[in-house]
């Protein structure tokens, strides 16, 4: 067994790892870039069905630079965290604009792009140009606090600071550009795959000799981060408006916000705000439907959506007013939050329970 810890994740990723991603066989900053943007907080299996249909629509950064917000948006819909899609866009222009449609060779430049953080920088640096450059996601801080025994809390900014120097320490030193996206991919697969957050497979673990948590007997204390953000309650009130042709209003959300560029149902903070915006024949005919959660990272979301057909008149595209009549085939391509278009596809074959406060 090679004696490094380098040497050692190396040899583990080449006999072990993961190798039939898509993203794993191209040196393309593009590719590479839109895949670690995709994977923020997005389980692999749901990018595995975006990343190739964004690389059909967006071939490489000028074209999705060259894009309306609108297309990103609407090929992002349902990966949420819709700020990344918003990123995107800007980043692509700004690699088109400053750096001549050339992804800058280095995790400093790369950094003061748009939505690029030290973390993603250091991996399209690693993967594509053989930087030694470190990463440290939410993934490899677990590898290296239990590898390492740190048991500081990574809430104070000192303490991460300390891990990254740490990491940095750590890098492979001979061959870089053949070694670096080895040993980076490393990482993130022993992560993924062995060193879990629950019930890590010590056994098979390539750094199990001299791990300091496995020889304690505790390697699920690390990470140590106390800082919790506390979880809210936000209830939403959408008006589910039909017109005569059995098409809904859709209009963009405002920035920032909530779902902000994505096209929604028009939103109310109460029940009373939103019937107070219907003509009165219009709340009589209306339909409440049951409320629904939709949980984001730190906020419960409770959806109360309210149905009301035959109210061509109460929304009309124009100076003053922006959204849109919008039938079912053209659902698809708008950017739409996810609990939005679920319900939306979900209405076309479940009716409302009748509002008996209608009125």
């Amino acid at each position: 067994m090679p004696k490094s810890f380098s040497d050692r994740i190396i040899v583990w990723q080449r006999e072990h790892g993961r190798h039939g991603l898509p993203w794993q066989a191209t040196r393309d900053p593009y590719r590479v870039w839109l895949s670690e943007i995709m994977l923020q907080q997005t389980q692999v299996t749901t990018v595995l069905d975006y990343y190739p249909r964004f690389l059909v629509r967006f071939r490489d950064v000028a074209t999705l630079a060259a894009a309306p917000e609108g297309d990103v948006m609407g090929l992002w819909s349902g990966l949420g965290y819709y700020s990344r899609a918003r990123n995107l866009h800007r980043c692509a222009k700004e690699v088109v604009s400053r750096f001549g449609g050339y992804f800058p060779p280095s995790a400093e430049l790369l950094e003061t792009l748009p939505g690029i953080g030290r973390s993603t920088a250091a991996a399209i640096a690693a993967f594509c140009f053989g930087e030694r450059a470190a990463i440290l996601d939410g993934n490899v801080k677990r590898v290296l606090t239990r590898y390492l025994g740190v048991a500081d809390d990574l809430a104070v900014s000192a303490h991460e600071r300390m891990l990254w120097q740490r990491a940095e320490g750590l890098l492979p030193v001979a061959r870089p550009r053949e070694n670096m996206p080895i040993y980076t991919q490393g990482l993130m697969d022993l992560g993924a795959t062995v060193c879990t957050l629950r019930r890590p497979t010590c056994l098979v673990c390539p750094l199990s000799s001299d791990c300091e948590a496995k020889r304690e007997g505790e390697p699920e204390r690390y990470p140590v981060k106390t800082r919790r953000l506390k979880r809210s309650r936000l209830d939403l009130w959408l008006l589910h408006a039909v017109n005569s042709e059995g098409h809904v209003w859709l209009a963009p959300r405002p920035a920032p916000g909530i779902w902000a560029g994505l096209h929604c149902l028009p939103t109310f903070d109460s029940r009373e705000e939103l019937m107070a915006s219907l003509p009165s024949e219009a709340r009589e005919r209306s339909s409440e439907h049951p409320p629904f959660v939709h949980v984001l990272t730190h906020r419960d979301l409770h959806l109360h959506v309210v149905t009301a057909s035959g109210v061509d008149s109460l929304f009309r595209a124009g100076a003053d007013q922006t959204g849109g009549w919008f039938g079912q085939p053209q659902w698809d391509v708008l950017g739409l939050p996810a609990p939005v278009r679920r319900f939306l596809e979900s209405s076309l074959n479940s009716p409302p329970v009748p509002d008996a406060a209608a009125g």
